[in-house]
């Protein structure tokens, strides 16, 4: 019922910042826990960070924490992750991912299983 659709992604200097959009279809969005995990080659999934249905509590990896940002625009169905600082380990494919059942920040948003709808991914590469 939600189709999820990341842009933004690219070639980024390390040091340098990115900034990731999800958009997402259905007018349900608002009600919606959202994520985003990235995946490098030969890696598992990771979360990265999530936001609740509200916006008003997010949650942030502690490999992330203080360099990346999640926010969302529920007026435009669209979920954010700003990339500040980054380095050659943040390169992946990064997710954006919809809760229909969880919607604020709990111990069960953080597990992939908790998401019911994903996006195809964007690339981020990062140059040295």
């Amino acid at each position: 019922q939600v189709h999820l659709v990341e842009s933004g992604g690219g070639l980024v200097q390390a040091g340098g910042s990115l900034r990731l959009s999800c958009a997402a279809s259905g007018r349900a969005f608002s009600t919606y826990g959202m994520g985003w995990f990235r995946q490098a080659p030969g890696k598992d999934r990771e979360i990265v960070a999530a936001i609740s249905w509200t916006g008003d509590s997010t949650w942030h990896a502690d490999s992330v924490k203080g360099r990346f940002f999640i926010s969302r625009d529920n007026a435009m169905n669209m979920v954010t992750l700003q990339m500040n600082s980054v380095n050659p380990e943040d390169a992946a494919v990064y997710y954006c991912a919809a809760s229909r059942g969880n919607r604020v920040i709990t111990s069960a948003l953080m597990s992939r299983g908790a998401y019911d709808w994903w996006g195809h991914g964007t690339q981020v590469t990062v140059s040295s």
